[in-house]
């Protein structure tokens, strides 16, 4: 478990020997970056104790299951929407959403609608004005949609996911 960060750090030692200034770079570079992530990533995690501790699998599949319906799918798009953070921080949620029964629709409506962001809309709006903005979100949002259900079509015999195949049932 600690063979990795031990590593690094004997390279990290090595190298500070040979390039000082560098190496002081590298480790200001590093922090930047855990800077940026930690506090996406804590929020996923946090998401991920909520649901594990309030949501049951049987919810979690009526509610972004595969036979969710028009609920299932504004809430994976306005989910997406509003989701903030470098997209592999989401990964770890939306596995264990999908191993509690989450549809691959939901999850691939989720995926597309992070293009949507509304913080960047006024900017978007000052460069190409409202109409193509409008245009371009709606089709964003419609989009998600068409490719959620062509995944789900695509995907429809190979549902692996452990609380649908424990329950007996998708809904």
């Amino acid at each position: 478990m600690f063979l990795f960060p031990i590593v690094i750090v004997v390279i990290y030692a090595v190298l500070f020997v040979i390039a000082p200034g560098k190496v002081g770079l590298a480790i200001k570079s590093s922090g930047n970056v855990f800077l940026n992530v930690i506090i996406p990533l804590s929020l996923v995690f946090i998401i991920m104790l909520l649901i594990n501790l309030f949501l049951k699998p049987a919810a979690v599949a009526k509610f972004l299951g595969k036979v969710s319906g028009v609920k299932g799918i504004a809430l994976s798009a306005a989910a997406g929407i509003i989701s903030t953070g470098p997209i592999y921080a989401w990964y770890p949620l939306l596995k264990d959403l999908k191993e509690k029964g989450a549809g691959e629709s939901s999850i691939a409506i989720f995926l597309c609608n992070r293009a949507v962001k509304p913080f960047l809309l006024p900017v978007m709006i000052a460069y190409f004005g409202w109409v193509y903005v409008v245009i371009l979100t709606i089709l964003t949002v419609l989009s998600s949609i068409v490719i959620g259900y062509v995944l789900n079509t695509l995907t429809w015999g190979n549902d692996s996911s452990p609380a649908v195949k424990e329950s007996g049932d998708t809904a």
